[in-house]
């Protein structure tokens, strides 16, 4: 069931509205193997290009997914829990410019997005029905599961779409 728009942040509400499909575990693995097979056609090479106008380099931007999935994963395991502690906000281009100190090769940015999108999926796959449903507080708003999960699914899109552009796939 998609959240509703009392779930989530009205920042976060173009990444809910990229993903029109019902079923959410399964647009996240598909999205998967869709994302891995076009950040392994990226040559090393290309990791440090900057395509104006955008500010940030490919590796920056496949930092920013990694960073994202691992970030937003957590605070999806916070929630469904049931932990009501607020969880804060992070700064993206802090994260963002941190990353280029990152001696990390592309192979293994592309692993460990696989690795935490995998246990991501196999934690909602596993939620019992009343998780999906649990609010939190997120960057001072409210926020579901379920939201979290949608969210999770639609920045991938939203950046994958500007990669594609920016690779001319």
């Amino acid at each position: 069931m998609r959240p509703t728009a009392d779930e989530y942040a009205l920042f976060y509400a173009g990444y809910v509205e990229q993903v029109p499909e019902n079923d959410i575990v399964r647009v996240l693995e598909s999205q998967l193997a869709e994302v891995v097979q076009l950040w392994k056609s990226i040559p090393e090479s290309e990791a440090a290009v900057i395509h104006k106008p955008y500010s940030w380099k490919i590796r920056q931007v496949l930092d920013h997914l990694t960073d994202g999935e691992r970030i937003f994963g957590y605070r999806l395991l916070r929630i469904a829990r049931g932990d009501q502690t607020p969880l804060p906000g992070f700064d993206e281009h802090f994260y963002a410019n941190a990353s280029e100190e990152s001696a990390a090769r592309l192979s293994d940015i592309v692993g460990a997005f696989e690795a935490l999108r995998r246990a991501n999926v196999l934690l909602l796959k596993n939620l019992p029905d009343d998780a999906w449903r649990r609010m939190g507080t997120m960057s001072e708003t409210p926020v579901s599961v379920r939201a979290l999960a949608y969210i999770l699914a639609g920045h991938v899109r939203h950046h994958d779409a500007i990669l594609r552009k920016r690779l001319c796939h």
